[in-house]
């Protein structure tokens, strides 16, 4: 599966439409590719500033978002890379606090895709290669990497000596990549999605993880011990209680942190598990007061993200419209959990949808039953994407079906906030409708 990217810049458009029709060949898993069409380019990723390196099922962008924000309170340069992008392409690149520049992009991505051309990169490939190219050209104190789909074949899994790497919370997704059966892994579904994820340890580097179920854990560890890295486990060797602030605590001492201003509860446990990050490294210095700044500062788009005043908007008034980018059943509940509904105050809400067909219909629907004022289906941009009749067994409510998130909100009966949920690809076209484009 491609990303969809366009851009208004023509000489941007030409390289998105060259990265658009590339393709993963048939068959072909592992990071030979990769490291050819780095080596062809110096393997700029030998000579990066030091990286935090984070991968997981869920919240692993937030992550990322919660550690460039607390090493920038410290004052350093830092490059991020995030996936997906949400509305423009540049957001997978951010240089020195900005986004990548048109001209600059454009430059990168055709030098990568002019030199690799017979190896038939994918796009991920020539996306990795092209950021750690722009990465060592550019001076910067830190980078911040978030891995994409798994770990262990990532196209960001060439790295070596990273500071710290970091797994989020666990869930099972993209089964269809993760899930394939395959000789000496695990059988358990989440301990398999674990070695899959474990897959980034590297010798010496701590790997600083979330708590998991104990044979998950397991798994995790031994993944670490193989690759020699040095594990950091929560409620095992770090700790967070989230209350009213963080009160984090490790071998080192003790921090007493504020909450973030991102919405969820889940969003504490994203802020730890970066705090958990920069504590158990030793190569970038950060203060508990950049850290406390950082946590507060950081933003982090399309996840429980209130929508401002705009055209989208607009055609809900009076109501607040939420937008979520969540699609799998963790997503779903954390979901839940923010509105209420394991509660006696629970927020009923207008849920409008558009999730990808090979994704569980149940996922943001089922946490949510019996708190539903309406049920709207929509299409995922770009993508093959459930029909209203796949959502009916999961909630009484009749589905309806409109043929857009304008079309779904102008409709709406009265009364009621507003979630959009389900796709990342429909939380980018809510935002480029909105004009709240992510910076």
């Amino acid at each position: 599966m491609k990303d969809f990217a366009i851009s208004e810049n023509p000489r941007v458009q030409a390289q998105l439409d060259r990265l658009g029709a590339l393709s993963l060949p048939q068959g072909r898993i592992g990071l030979a590719v990769i490291r050819d069409l780095l080596a062809r380019l110096g393997n700029p990723q030998r000579a990066l500033p030091p990286v935090f390196q984070v991968g997981g099922t869920n919240g692993k962008g937030s992550t990322c978002a919660y550690l460039r924000a607390m090493l920038e309170a410290q004052e350093l340069t830092v490059h991020a890379a995030t996936k997906p992008h949400l509305v423009r392409y540049n957001e997978r690149i951010r240089l020195a606090g900005h986004l990548i520049s048109d001209d600059l992009l454009a430059d990168l991505l055709k030098e990568v895709l002019d030199l690799g051309a017979d190896l038939s990169p994918s796009f991920f490939e020539v996306t990795t290669a092209a950021t750690f190219l722009a990465f060592h050209r550019i001076p910067a104190d830190a980078c911040v990497i978030e891995v994409g789909l798994g770990g262990r074949f990532d196209a960001t899994n060439v790295l070596d000596s990273q500071a710290a790497c970091g797994i989020a919370t666990l869930g099972i997704d993209h089964k269809e990549f993760l899930l394939t059966p395959e000789a000496g892994v695990p059988a358990d579904p989440l301990c398999r999605i674990a070695f899959e994820k474990a897959g980034i340890a590297r010798p010496g580097v701590p790997l600083v993880t979330q708590a998991y179920p104990a044979e998950v854990t397991r798994t995790v560890i031994e993944q670490a011990m193989q690759a020699g890295a040095r594990t950091a486990i929560r409620d095992l060797d770090w700790f967070a209680d989230v209350g009213e602030e963080i009160a984090y605590r490790d071998r080192h001492g003790e921090l007493t942190l504020p909450l973030p201003r991102l919405a969820g509860r889940h969003q504490a446990d994203n802020a730890a598990l970066a705090v958990a990050m920069l504590c158990h490294q030793d190569r970038v210095a950060v203060s508990p007061d950049a850290m406390a700044q950082g946590i507060r500062a950081a933003r982090w788009p399309a996840r429980l993200q209130l929508l401002g005043d705009g055209p989208l908007t607009a055609l809900a008034p009076g109501r607040r419209v939420w937008l979520d980018g969540g699609h799998n059943a963790d997503a779903g509940l954390a979901i839940a959990r923010f509105f209420g509904v394991d509660g006696a105050h629970a927020q009923p809400l207008h849920l409008i949808t558009g999730m990808l067909a090979n994704k569980d219909p149940s996922a943001i629907v089922a946490p949510l039953a019996g708190h539903l004022l309406s049920l709207s289906v929509v299409p995922a941009p770009g993508h093959e994407a459930h029909r209203p009749e796949d959502f009916a067994p999961f909630t009484t409510l009749p589905v309806r079906s409109f043929s857009s998130a304008a079309e779904a909100l102008a409709a709406l009966p009265p009364g009621g906030d507003v979630l959009i949920a389900g796709s990342l690809y429909l939380a980018g076209e809510v935002l480029r409708l909105n004009r709240d484009f992510p910076d």
